[in-house]
This record gives C-alpha cells, structure tokens and sequence, in this order.
C-alpha cells in the first residue's frame, strides 16, 4: 500500500513540473511569438579561400499555440492539489 502512495506522490510532482514548464514556455511563446536562428547557407570553396554567410531564420508560433500551451499548464498545475 506505500508503493502505490509513493508512485502517486511522484506522480503529482511530474504533473506540477510539467504544468509549471508548459505555462512558463506557453506564456514565452506569447511574449516573443517566435524564435530565430542563424542558418549557414552560401558555402564557396575556390582553392585556399573559404567563405560561408549565415543567413537568420525566423520561426513564428501561432498565438494560439503559446495561449494552448499556457492552459494545459495551468490545467496540469491545478490537477496537482
């Protein structure tokens, strides 16, 4: 009878870490609607010479994407009490 208490406590822990990640990201994704990274794209390669440019690229979430994600977290953080 412990274990299964046991299993049940570190169950409701993981649901409040993962609630309280998924608000923290939901509520990031609303704030910056995106994210952006540098792309290595134009490679030249003439003998001893070696040029490359980056090129930045641009991810955008859906506001309803970050406002989704926000709201399973506060779901899963209320689920732990």
């Amino acid at each position: 009878m412990s274990e299964t208490k046991s299993y049940v406590v570190h169950q409701k822990e993981a649901y409040g870490l993962l609630g309280a990640l998924l608000l923290a990201l939901g509520l990031l994704a609303l704030a910056y609607g995106g994210f952006s990274y540098a792309g290595e794209t134009d490679r030249v390669n003439v003998g001893p010479v070696h040029t490359a440019a980056q090129e930045k690229q641009r991810v955008n979430i859906p506001l309803w994407a970050g406002v989704g994600v926000a709201i399973v977290g506060v779901v899963l953080l209320a689920r732990e009490e």
